[in-house]
């Protein structure tokens, strides 16, 4: 059996969006039947919470929308990411600059903004942590709706 297509979430710190996309994407992959297809993980380009739980904001907000990602911890890049997964999905146009200048010539990885990839245009997942309950609800619906997309290029073996 071949390896699974692999995507790796990534954001500044890896307690907000990141790992809200990274459960969000497997929930979404796992209803659809899908989960054996893709490989889904996260990691943040900042190492200030390194081996941290998400965000007890992020927390409460995925559960509230019935995705558990309290077990996720917070990882730094790696420069074997750039080998391990086909395709890392950023969180903002600041993210994505600074992957692309990491990523190493001989990768095969795509490096790409999450939104932009998943269909739902050139913009940029707001960071919600200084922001209030409302700002991790605004992230979540965005990051939702680019899984539903990721879905559904994987359902029709577009990635």
């Amino acid at each position: 059996m071949a390896r699974p297509f692999s995507i790796l979430m990534l954001c500044l710190g890896n307690i907000c969006r990141s790992p809200t996309a990274e459960g969000v994407l497997r929930a979404r992959l796992q209803a659809a039947g899908l989960d054996g297809r893709v490989h889904v993980d996260s990691a943040g380009t900042g190492d200030s919470h390194l081996g941290q739980a998400p965000d007890p904001r992020a927390i409460a907000c995925a559960a509230g929308h019935g995705v558990d990602i309290s077990m996720l911890r917070a990882r730094r890049l790696a420069l074997e990411d750039f080998d391990a997964f086909d395709l890392i999905l950023c969180a903002d146009r600041t993210i994505l600059h600074e992957a692309r200048i990491r990523k190493p010539r001989t990768s095969h990885a795509q490096v790409e903004l999450l939104l932009d990839w998943a269909g739902q245009g050139k913009k940029d997942v707001p960071d919600p942590y200084y922001g209030t309950v409302r700002d991790f609800e605004h992230a979540f619906r965005l990051i939702d709706a680019a899984a539903q997309g990721i879905v559904e290029r994987v359902r029709q073996g577009r990635f």
